[in-house]
């Protein structure tokens, strides 16, 4: 589940926050670890002079009392020492065994700091040579001084806990302004939303209220859609208007025939009756194909995924399909290839639609007395050309463009034509990146429709061919 903007936002602000608040928080406990271990290790070795002349002044008697509480008070934590004299014997202090973890270095008159235990705490022991001008233990003394880690322990806690203390009131401070200003900021986007949300489903205008210049693009992307589907819908809406007034007729006239072809007088008039009904189904069933074929050319992307091998073949069989017919009516279908083949990236079926209509269109307009109809399909470095050719009337010049549109014809003609297959070379011809003309309007028709190929082919066949 995708967190909301607002949500985002604020952890991609407080999160590198907080990891910059943890980093600062170790590097404190670093930092404060290190001055604790200055702060004492000074006093210490304050401490371990003091006691060092204290033993001499008293000739190597014990501390006193009031001096030893003194130390501690001062310090926090218990003080116990040790001086030995210049042959090793012990002087005066305590005589317990002190453990220190680190190897010693040998000893000189700078003091020297060590890590140990005593009686299993751990300790800091301070170490160094001093000499002594005294009758009694004259020479060099070596002196031993600790105390338990406790106290500085709980200082640098206490420092850590006022840094994460003072870490954690900075990053609720920076969260509630970072949560306030992100509300804020994100009011145009919520005022857009809800106007967006109260539109009615059929309110596709464009949004006129102000953006901010980060939002701009998304609100130009929304009413370029509005647009598109208000565009959409209309032309939904007025093939719909238009396929119902097509239909509307031949069903019509499908019923009125067969009602009278129940009245008819005798069998020769019933048979002519029912053949009108027949040939009205059909061409109802014609206009019904044409209609799905202009959806489905319209619905489908063109797929571009699928790779037609040879444009070529699917021109060739869908002459095989007209050929019979034609032979029938007394015309012919000619067949050329031209240029060196090479796949295209296309849908075939709706190629093979495109072709189906072009051929239709002009054996029904352009061999209305006879004559041929010339297909040829040609190859060129960039695109494929099929030009469907015929030798018939033509079409007038004004109409050149009007045929193209649906449910248009050049002419009232009587024909079983519904206006809709040129329209749909048109549609499958965009669709694929194409075009579709009229290239001649007199002396005959020539449609032509080019096809893009990709920039990556192989050629298929480098002969040309003629059936």
């Amino acid at each position: 589940m995708l967190l909301s903007l607002r949500n985002r936002l604020f952890v991609l602000i407080i999160l590198p926050l907080l990891l910059i608040a943890l980093v600062a928080t170790v590097v404190r406990h670093l930092i404060a670890i290190d001055r604790a271990e200055q702060l004492y290790d000074k006093t210490l070795h304050a401490v371990a002079m003091t006691i060092a002349r204290d033993v001499v002044l008293s000739e190597g008697d014990v501390l006193a009392e009031e001096l030893l509480d003194s130390l501690v008070d001062a310090l926090g934590d218990p003080i116990y020492y040790r001086v030995n004299g210049p042959d090793g014997r012990f002087v005066t202090g305590y005589t317990s065994p002190l453990t220190i973890d680190e190897e010693t270095a040998p000893l000189t008159n700078q003091p020297q700091f060590y890590d140990g235990r005593y009686y299993g705490d751990p300790v800091r022991v301070l170490m160094f040579r001093e000499f002594i001008s005294e009758p009694e233990f004259g020479g060099w003394i070596t002196v031993q001084v600790w105390q338990t880690v406790r106290q500085r322990q709980a200082h640098s806690l206490r420092l850590v806990g006022l840094s994460a203390a003072m870490m954690a009131i900075l990053i609720l401070s920076a969260g509630t302004i970072v949560w306030f200003g992100i509300n804020v900021g994100l009011k145009p986007l919520l005022s857009l939303r809800e106007a967006v949300s109260k539109r009615s489903p059929e309110d596709l205008g464009p949004i006129q209220r102000p953006v901010p210049p980060e939002v701009s693009s998304l609100v130009e992307a929304m009413n370029a859609l509005f647009q598109r589907l208000a565009n959409a819908f209309a032309e939904r809406d007025a093939f719909i208007s238009n396929a119902a007034h097509q239909l509307r007729n031949p069903i019509a006239g499908i019923q009125a025939q067969a009602e009278a072809a129940g009245t008819a007088p005798n069998e020769a008039e019933l048979r002519n009756r029912v053949a009108h009904v027949a040939e009205a189904a059909r061409r109802t069933s014609r206009l019904t194909q044409q209609l799905l074929s202009m959806e489905k050319a319209r619905g489908r992307k063109a797929a571009m995924q699928e790779i037609v091998a040879d444009l070529g073949e699917v021109a060739a069989e869908v002459a095989k399909v007209h050929a019979p017919g034609a032979l029938r009516r007394g015309t012919t279908i000619s067949f050329e290839v031209d240029g060196a083949r090479k796949p295209i990236a296309g849908d075939a079926v709706m190629i093979s639609e495109a072709l189906d209509n072009l051929i239709d269109n002009a054996l029904r307009y352009g061999c209305t007395h006879g004559g041929g109809v010339d297909l040829r399909v040609e190859y060129r470095k960039d695109c494929a050309r099929v030009i469907v050719a015929d030798n018939g009337p033509g079409v007038p010049e004004a109409q050149s463009e009007r045929i193209f549109q649906r449910f248009q014809r050049a002419a009232e003609d009587g024909s079983s034509g519904c206006g809709l297959g040129l329209a749909i070379v048109r549609e499958v011809a965009e669709r694929h990146g194409g075009t579709v003309e009229l290239v001649a309007a007199n002396n005959g028709a020539r449609f032509e429709m080019t096809l893009p190929c990709p920039t990556k082919t192989s050629s298929l066949d480098t002969n040309s061919s003629r059936r």
